[in-house]
């Protein structure tokens, strides 16, 4: 089991940078192998590989002209990546300029690794290009908007998964942040809905159309994540975890865990330990 690395966005040189980036070469020179948890999103463009990035307990390969997006508060560790050509672009959620690209960065549920297609390559290595120019301009140069704007350009032409995203329901978008928000305090889709205002039907229909899943789920799922990465990285016991996760006590969050996982909370934490 590791300790979790906590990381600020800190860019090097021009303290107000939004965005910044970096080559596998330099992730390797700073990576020690461990678990890390950042407070700013990261994006890479795979060259060519092989290696692996997990990411919340999720194994993704690094392929040939590949992508992988990592949010905000995800746990995730860099693995086998000696052979990985490509960049990191490190940038706050603030960043992307347009509409589109800032409800893709809002979404908790970015992909974590998608291929790139061959006929959408050529413009995915350009805007890349253009970012990295930009973003390597002297710290005196005034015009910092533009790596915000070609950082849009690169998440659009790298069409993630979850693109859609943005065409689901507007109460939907409203519930998946209302949760994000309040999912420590408030475990019931009832609070969900009479806080937003809707009919408790109303919402189920949206979250289902959605994501396949019940509001219920939904909940559910957020939580457990949650509490997995407590458990695992932060190596609370489940009565601290019961805590930071609004359970009354030990033995309801331990219900809980194990209803949602088929483990009990120390029997999982042990297996992740030994992994």
């Amino acid at each position: 089991m590791s300790v979790i690395r906590h990381m600020t966005h800190q860019p090097a040189g021009r303290r107000d940078a939004s965005v910044e980036t970096m080559t596998f070469g330099r992730l390797r020179e700073l990576n020690e192998g461990g678990t890390q948890r950042a407070d700013f999103h990261v994006l890479a463009v795979i060259d060519a590989g092989p290696g692996s990035v997990t990411v919340d307990f999720r194994r993704h390969p690094l392929q040939d002209r590949s992508a992988v997006w990592i949010p905000p508060g995800a746990v995730h560790r860099w693995d086998d990546i000696a052979d990985v050509a490509g960049h990191l672009v490190l940038f706050v959620p603030t960043a992307p300029v347009t509409r589109a690209t800032r409800e893709l960065v809002a979404s908790p549920d970015p992909a974590a690794q998608w291929s790139i297609p061959d006929a959408d390559w050529p413009f995915v290595d350009t805007a890349r290009s253009h970012l990295l120019l930009e973003a390597s301009a002297p710290p005196g140069d005034s015009r910092t908007e533009l790596p915000d704007i070609l950082l849009s350009a690169l998440i659009t032409r790298l069409h993630p998964p979850h693109a859609e995203a943005r065409l689901t329901p507007p109460v939907f978008r409203l519930f998946r942040s209302s949760v994000e928000a309040h999912f420590r305090q408030h475990h019931d889709a009832g609070y969900y809905a009479r806080a937003l205002g809707y009919a408790p039907r109303t919402l189920s229909r949206a979250v289902q159309q959605a994501t396949g899943r019940t509001a219920k789920a939904y909940i559910v799922e957020r939580i457990t994540l949650e509490a997995k990465r407590l458990l695992a990285h932060d190596r609370v016991t489940a009565a601290r975890c019961a805590d930071l996760l609004g359970f009354p006590d030990a033995s309801n969050f331990s219900v809980f865990f194990h209803k949602a996982t088929g483990q009990r909370p120390g029997a999982w934490q042990a297996r992740v330990a030994a992994e």
